[in-house]
C-alpha cells in the first residue's frame, strides 16, 4: 500500500531583489518540484547556496514563493500555503507542520523544562503530564537534570540545541522540517537524534531535512534530493 502524500511542491520559484545592487535579482529556486510521503525522510543535498534553507522557509511560509504552489495535507484536506491566509498558516504550524532550526530562540527566565513542555501545553495536554514528557525528552537527549529548571540562555551551544530538538519533536507532527539541527552535536547525540527521527518516520511523519554531516545523512535518509545553485539575473 502506497504511503500517503503529505507535501507536494509544484513549479516552485523564489527570487530576491537586491535593492543595493541596482535591482538585480537573486534566483534561489526555479521550477522546483518535490513530493514527500508519510514515513519518508528526504534529505536535501547540494552545495552551500543551493537554496536548501530557503526552500524550508518557503514551505514553512516564512517566505512567500515568487511562483508555484506549496500543497500541504492539513487535517484531511489540501491547502496551498503559497496562497494561505495568516490564520491558515498559523493553524498549519500548530497542527501539521513542525520546524527545527539550528538555533534555540531563548525565552528569558523560562526554565528549559517548560520551554520543551510548552508545545504540548498549547495542544491542551495537562501541564504536569507535559512536563513529564519534556523530562523524558531532555533525558533522552542527555541534557543533565540539574539544568532542567534553569533558563537555557547560559547553556553550551550543544545543550541549547538539544533543548531545541526536544521542543521540536515533543509533539508528533505529520510533516517535520529540519534545518541542520545536529550541526553543534557530538557523534553520540547525533545518533540519538537519528533514533528519534527513525521513530517519528515509523509513526508516520514525513520528514524533510538538511544535514551537512555525511554520516548523519546516511543514518536518516530514505532518499537524497540533490539541489544546485542558480545564478543571479
Amino acid at each position: 500500500m502506497t504511503a500517503a502524500l503529505m507535501l507536494e511542491l509544484r513549479d516552485l520559484s523564489k527570487s530576491f531583489e537586491l535593492h543595493q545592487q541596482q535591482g538585480a535579482r537573486l534566483n534561489v529556486l526555479r521550477g522546483f518540484d518535490l513530493r514527500l510521503h508519510a514515513g519518508e525522510c528526504v534529505v536535501l543535498s547540494g552545495p552551500s547556496g543551493a537554496g536548501k534553507s530557503t526552500l524550508l522557509r518557503v514551505i514553512y511560509a516564512n517566505y512567500r514563493p515568487s511562483l508555484g504552489a506549496v500543497h500541504v495535507r492539513h487535517q484531511d484536506r489540501w491547502l496551498d500555503l503559497a496562497k494561505a491566509t495568516p490564520h491558515e498558516v498559523l493553524d498549519v504550524r500548530r497542527h501539521t507542520l513542525g520546524y527545527v532550526s539550528q538555533f534555540l530562540r531563548v525565552i528569558p527566565r523560562v526554565p528549559a523544562l517548560d520551554i520543551v513542555a510548552e508545545p504540548l501545553v498549547a495542544h491542551g495536554v495537562d501541564v504536569q503530564q507535559a512536563r513529564r514528557r519534556a523530562a523524558y525528552m531532555l533525558s533522552r537527549l542527555n541534557v543533565p537534570e540539574r539544568l532542567w529548571q534553569l533558563p537555557p540562555g547560559t547553556f553550551s551551544g550543544g545543550e541549547q540545541q538539544r533543548v531545541n530538538i526536544a521542543r521540536g519533536l515533543i509533539v508528533p507532527r505529520p510533516i517535520l522540517l529540519l534545518d541542520e539541527p545536529t550541526a553543534s552535536l557530538d557523534a553520540d547525540n547525533r545518533a540519538i537524534v537519528a533514533e528519534l527521527l527513525a521513530e517519528a518516520c515509523s509513526a508516520g511523519s514525513a520528514v524533510l531535512g538538511i544535514f551537512h554531516d555525511e554520516d548523519m545523512r546516511d543514518r536518516v535518509a530514505t532518499r537524497l534530493f540533490p539541489m544546485q545553485a542558480l545564478e543571479a539575473a
